[in-house]
C-alpha cells in the first residue's frame, strides 16, 4: 500500500500562522507527529516507509517555509513553538500522539513532552542534537549565518569537523548527501560536536514521562553515539537503539529497518 499525501491547500491556524499538516495516511497504527529537522521535509522514503503502518503528520515548522517570512515573526521564541504545536494538536483532534522527531524536531519534540508530560504518549528522538538553549530565540537560530552556528554548536569550532559542516553546501538535499559522506567516511572519534549547554531542555529532560526510544547511526560522527547514552541518562526509561551501517542520517540510510523499529515500538 502507498502512503497519500494530503491535499496541499489544507491549511490549520495555530499561534505560529497558518500551516499545512501534510497526513500521509496508509496504516493502521495510532496516529504519528513528525518534526522534522532543520533541513526540512527532505525524508520522503522515510515518511512513507513509516505510514505503511501509521497515520502520520508531517508539519512544516513555522518560519521554515519558502517565501513565508512573516511567519518567523510569529515564533519569535522557544515558548511560542511549543505553544504553536499544542495549537496543532488541537485543531487536529490528537490528545495524546506519538511524537517522532529528527534532530532540531527532536528537541522540539523533547521540549513538549517535558513541559506538558500529558500530551504525548510515545517518544521517537533520531539523533537529537543538543543544539537547544533558552538565550537563543529561535527566529535568531533560523537566520544564524554558518559561522555563527559553528561558534556555539561545536565544541571545538577551529577544529575538523566545525570546518566540515562550514564547506557543507546550502541546498538541503546536498547537504544530506554530504553529511551521510562526511560521517561515513571515519568511525566515531569520541569527540562531541554538540556539547550540552549547561541551560534550556537540558534541565527539563527529567520531566518527559512518555516512553521513549533513542535512535542513533553508528557510525555518526558529527554528534557520536555515546550521546544517545547522555540523553537516555537524563530521561527515565528510555531505550537507545544504534543503527549498523548508519551514521547521522539513519531514516535515510536504513530507511526500512528504522521505520519498523519506530513502528514496533509504537505498537508496543
Amino acid at each position: 500500500m502507498t502512503a497519500t499525501a494530503g491535499v496541499a491547500e489544507r491549511r490549520v491556524a495555530t499561534l505560529g500562522g497558518q500551516v499545512n499538516p501534510r497526513v500521509l495516511v496508509a496504516g493502521q497504527g495510532p496516529p504519528v507527529v513528525y518534526l522534522h529537522g532543520a533541513m526540512g521535509l527532505q525524508w520522503d522514503p522515510f515518511l512513507d516507509a513509516l505510514a505503511q503502518h501509521n497515520t502520520v503528520y508531517a508539519p512544516e515548522h513555522p518560519g521554515t517555509t519558502p517565501g513565508d517570512p512573516d511567519a518567523i515573526k510569529a515564533v519569535d521564541d522557544l515558548w511560542d513553538l511549543v505553544l504553536h504545536h499544542y495549537d496543532l494538536f488541537d485543531e487536529l483532534d490528537l490528545d495524546a500522539p506519538a511524537v517522532v522527531g529528527h534532530s532540531f524536531g527532536g528537541m522540539i519534540g523533547a521540549e513538549i513532552a517535558a513541559t506538558n508530560p500529558e500530551r504525548v504518549n510515545r517518544l521517537v528522538l533520531l539523533c537529537p542534537v543538543g543544539l537547544w538553549r533558552d538565550d537563543i530565540p529561535v527566529a535568531q537560530f533560523l537566520q544564524m549565518t554558518p559561522q555563527e552556528v559553528v561558534e556555539i554548536a561545536f565544541a571545538d569550532p577551529q577544529g575538523e569537523l566545525a570546518q566540515e559542516f562550514l564547506r557543507m553546501p546550502e541546498d538541503p538535499e546536498q547537504m544530506a548527501d554530504a553529511l551521510i559522506a562526511a560521517t561515513w567516511a571515519q568511525a566515531c572519534t569520541g569527540k562531541f560536536m554538540w556539547p550540552f549547554p549547561e541551560k534550556g531542555l537540558h534541565k527539563r529532560l527529567y520531566r518527559i514521562r512518555a516512553r521513549t526510544l533513542i535512535v542513533w547511526g553508528e557510525q555518526d560522527r558529527l554528534a557520536p553515539p555515546a550521546y544517545a547514552e547522555e540523553f537516555a541518562s537524563r530521561i527515565g526509561g528510555a531505550r537507545v537503539e544504534r543503527i549498523r551501517d548508519a551514521a547521522h542520517l539513519p531514516q535515510l540510510e536504513q530507511t526500512e529497518q528504522v521505520a519498523r523499529l519506530v513502528a514496533d515500538f509504537l505498537a508496543e
